[in-house]
């Protein structure tokens, strides 16, 4: 069986900065709040007594720099996997606005669909297409279930909705900023078991 942790990276704004949408293209850094969730995760597992077996991870700076903390805190030794098939999505124009910003280029109906409804919006420019974010969190799945025994993966919050849909969960995709998720896989069949829960309040792994 394959216990599988699926986490978003932390905070990437500090107090009075500007919050924007943060991108493939915005390759931006943890603050110290981002740090000290990623320290969290690392404690919730711990408590739980899980060690990851396999740590994969999105090439960008706040996905590499939160599994590299996790792994400190719980004495992971082995080598942490880059995967760039969980590389945030590009969202092209809209990357680096704010929502208000947004909202005035492309309309609330666009930003909604998104928010809300998980729809990519018609004519955003994101890459890459919602057909390619599926096949690859498929892929990965694939490659993760053939593991025998726990696997973390620390994304960012586009990615995370696609693989909210391939693996059966309900509910609102979204996972706030260092928040998990997870579920078991065994036999082909994937049993979910959370989401977008705050390691800080503890994790029911």
């Amino acid at each position: 069986m394959t216990r599988l942790i699926l986490a978003r990276h932390g905070n990437t704004f500090g107090p009075g900065d500007k919050i924007v949408w943060v991108g493939a293209k915005e390759d931006l850094p943890l603050v110290d709040k981002g740090e000290a969730q990623a320290r969290d995760l690392g404690k919730a597992l711990v408590r739980a007594g899980v060690k990851p077996d396999r740590i994969v991870t999105g090439p960008l700076r706040r996905t590499r720099r939160a599994a590299d903390l996790v792994a400190e805190f719980t004495g992971f030794s082995g080598a942490i996997e880059i995967d760039a098939r969980l590389k945030e999505i590009d969202y092209g124009p809209w990357g680096g606005k704010s929502d208000d910003e947004i909202i005035a280029a492309y309309g609330e109906a666009a930003l909604a669909d998104w928010r809300d409804r998980h729809v990519v919006p018609a004519g955003a420019g994101w890459s890459p297409s919602p057909g390619t974010l599926k096949a690859n969190a498929l892929a990965v799945l694939s490659d993760v279930s053939r593991t025998s025994g726990t696997v973390l993966i620390v994304t960012s919050n586009g990615i995370l909705r696609f693989f909210h849909a391939a693996m059966g969960f309900d509910g609102d995709a979204k996972v706030k900023t260092g928040h998990a998720g997870a579920a078991d896989m065994a036999a082909g069949q994937t049993t979910p078991l959370f989401w977008n829960l705050d390691p800080a309040k503890g994790l029911p792994l």
